[in-house]
């Protein structure tokens, strides 16, 4: 008898109609689609369309499914307790290490943004925070990930700013940690919707795990871990103005930088990785299924 553990929710359809068929089905949901859908750029009928689509089918899987791998307690929330279990997705203990990385207090002033570039991730935002730094300072703003929609990086090349961006499109994980071995910022300031204010952003510590402070939205959830572990400084994510001068003091103070950096990368090695989240899935698989001497692949799950 096999088990599908899939994540995607465009395969829920064909995640129903197999376990009708017989097999034992295993749903990771990442984000709350219901509601992350009402924020595409579409007409409202799809939108909500959309959401009530989704609504259903995960109330159909929390019902017939054998297993609900949930990111965060708030997605938890909406499937059955005994079928789901918390697994939170943290760095990967080492992943973004490297061997000889530029020492904090040489790095140059660069801030770094990693991840979909859309407006609701506030990208706009970030490139107008960039224009509104003093000239003198020298910052470069590396952008690293892919345009939603396409059209947005003409827009954004239209803005103060631009000129100080170096957009490097996707990259690989040797990528990531080639740039992020030479920042000095970590910015990570999505836009106040429901999607985002209730989950955790991989980001966030994916810098933390790198040792660099960030500024980040000050979301009620964000701010327990930013404030709780002093990794960084908290803005409003839609006031360009505040962005710039959390990037500024920043950069301007150097020795309180690093020292939150390191803090943040300290808190990931004792309590935010997947080593101990990979546990929690494991002997989930255990119980639920009686399976011994199973191990797990990030990659596969």
């Amino acid at each position: 008898e096999e088990i599908l553990h899939f994540h995607d929710p465009l395969f829920l359809p064909g995640a129903i109609w197999l376990k009708i068929k017989g097999y034992r089905i295993v749903y990771d949901v990442h984000e709350d689609y219901p509601r992350q859908v009402l924020n595409w750029e579409l007409p409202a009928f799809i939108r909500y369309s959309a959401s009530l689509s989704y609504a259903f089918m995960e109330w159909l899987a929390g019902f017939i499914f054998d297993g609900i791998v949930a990111a965060t307690p708030k997605i938890a929330q909406r499937f059955p307790p005994k079928k789901t279990v918390v697994v939170q997705n943290f760095p990967v203990l080492g992943e973004l290490r490297i061997d000889h990385p530029i020492a904090y207090s040489d790095r140059p002033p660069i801030v770094t943004y990693m991840g979909g570039l859309s407006k609701v991730r506030g990208i706009k935002e970030i490139v107008q925070a960039i224009g509104m730094l003093p000239n003198d300072i020298k910052v470069k703003l590396i952008l690293a990930g892919s345009f939603d929609p396409l059209q947005l990086k003409d827009e954004l090349s239209r803005l103060q700013g631009w000129e100080k961006v170096d957009y490097l499109g996707w990259q690989s994980r040797e990528g990531i940690k080639s740039i992020l071995s030479k920042t000095r910022v970590g910015l990570v300031v999505l836009h106040p919707v429901a999607n985002y204010l209730e989950s955790y952003p991989v980001k966030l510590f994916e810098y933390m795990s790198a040792g660099i402070p960030v500024v980040a939205s000050d979301f009620p959830l964000w701010r327990k871990i930013v404030e709780g572990v002093g990794c960084g400084l908290l803005v409003d994510p839609k006031d360009p103005s505040a962005i710039a001068r959390a990037i500024q003091w920043l950069l301007s103070h150097p020795d309180e930088a690093e020292a939150m950096g390191q803090r943040g990368k300290q808190a990931v090695e004792d309590r935010f990785n997947w080593n101990k989240e990979a546990a929690k899935l494991l002997r989930f698989y255990q119980e639920k299924f009686h399976l011994k001497n199973i191990e797990h692949n990030r990659q596969d799950i």
